[in-house]
């Protein structure tokens, strides 16, 4: 259930303050563009296409759930001060929509998973018309992103677009790498085990990608709610399938997750936590799993070891810290 925030200033409120701060001084042409970005995931993109040519703010670090995350007054300072504002969409950043698109009224602000050709989304489950946001989880879909992200930076600097589409087309390379190197791990884990049960349904993309059946005991926001028999009837499936290892999250309450050990357990069947996944956020600031290359290549690297894979511990690069 959502709870209500100390601090949720009306959109009027807002809009009425706006003035005043957008009237901070400008940076010079030669300075980095002051870009704010919502996810680590966007964030990274914006860092990976601008180069030196930007300067990004994230406003939701390692660990934070950006379903129920809202802004803080530091965070409206920050936006209405930035050269250009971007976030994810698709409804991943529920809690803010409203006070973004009425940002976007005022300064550059872009939805950039919204920009993504619908017909290779997944409807979401728990809100009509909307799509499944977590699209960073398939490499060969999160490229789809990079177009905008090069557009958006050139309407700022356009004396700058070369430099921005090497960039792009450097990160695209490494995508392509991760997704090939992704690919070949987990075809590896044999097809019985090519099952990913999670805390919530935030891997449907991988899913899709990789040949593995996904469930979550929540659905594909946190927001919404497991029932007791939701965990009931995933714990008699992890027995009937005699599934070696299920998944917590490094943004969601490993609560859940436990419940369904223990009644595995009460049934007669060990399953083990294989390992922490990043879903809706990347790791801490300053490392490898800190970047979306570091965080899907922790992710499959800990998915195949924990499934019976021989994959090497430090992941494609031999940059992982500790994969389970």
């Amino acid at each position: 259930m959502t709870q209500i925030p100390a601090f949720a200033p009306s959109r009027r409120a807002v809009l009425a303050g706006l003035g005043a701060l957008v009237a901070a001084p400008a940076y010079a042409a030669s300075s980095p563009l002051n870009i704010v970005s919502t996810t680590g995931m966007i964030a990274d993109l914006v860092r990976n296409i601008g180069g030196d040519q930007v300067s990004v703010t994230g406003l939701m670090g390692a660990g934070v759930d950006p379903h129920a995350y809202r802004q803080t007054r530091s965070d409206i300072v920050a936006m209405t001060r930035a050269d250009a504002v971007m976030w994810h969409g698709l409804y991943l950043e529920a809690q803010m929509e409203d006070f973004l698109l009425d940002l976007g009224q005022t300064k550059p602000v872009h939805a950039i998973a919204e920009t993504v050709n619908p017909d290779l989304l997944v409807a979401h489950e728990d809100y009509e018309g909307r799509f499944d946001p977590h699209i960073w989880m398939d490499p060969e879909l999160w490229v789809q992103c990079v177009p905008a992200v090069v557009d958006a930076l050139a309407e700022l600097r356009p004396e700058a677009r070369a430099q921005f589409e090497a960039n792009a087309a450097a990160f695209k390379e490494e995508a392509q790498a991760l997704s090939a190197y992704s690919a070949d791990l987990l075809t590896s884990v044999p097809a019985e085990r090519r099952v990913l049960l999670t805390a919530h349904d935030a891997f449907g993309y991988f899913g899709s990608a990789y040949g593995f059946e996904v469930m979550g005991i929540q659905g594909i926001s946190t927001e919404s709610e497991a029932g007791l028999n939701r965990i009931s009837t995933l714990v008699d499936f992890l027995v009937e399938r005699q599934l070696p290892a299920v998944f917590v999250e490094t943004s969601v309450s490993d609560r859940n997750i436990r419940a369904l050990v223990e009644g595995a357990a009460a049934q007669g069947h060990e399953v083990q936590i294989g390992g922490s996944l990043f879903s809706d956020a990347m790791g801490p600031d300053g490392t490898y799993e800190g970047t979306w290359l570091g965080m899907i290549d922790h992710n499959v690297t800990t998915i195949a070891r924990a499934l019976g894979v021989d994959a090497p511990a430090g992941g494609r690069l031999g940059k992982l810290r500790a994969a389970a």
